[in-house]
């Protein structure tokens, strides 16, 4: 007969942040609110980050200068409508 598992215990596994993954996401960036012009560049990049961290699943997050060029391209008050981001673990 098989011991009883106790209720506490977890099952051992692979863990998801192991493996490597590519995506690719489209952020519309333009509807940033609450916040005055001369700060929504910087916030758009917070809230990239924040969107890396949340669907990557990890808290260590690298913006690319391509990206961070790319939202600062029209200037600090007009950050592009959307933008083509590729997330990778």
């Amino acid at each position: 007969m098989a011991p009883a598992k106790k209720s506490g215990e977890k099952k051992k596994g692979r863990s998801a942040i192991n493996e490597v993954v590519t995506q690719e996401y489209t952020r519309a960036i333009h509807k940033i609110h609450g916040v005055g012009f001369k700060k929504w560049v910087p916030r758009a990049l917070k809230e990239i980050h924040k969107f890396a961290m949340k669907e990557m699943g990890t808290p260590d997050v690298c913006i690319d200068t391509c990206l961070n060029k790319a939202v600062w391209e029209k200037g600090i008050r007009n950050v592009p409508y959307h933008i083509h981001v590729h997330l990778s673990r």
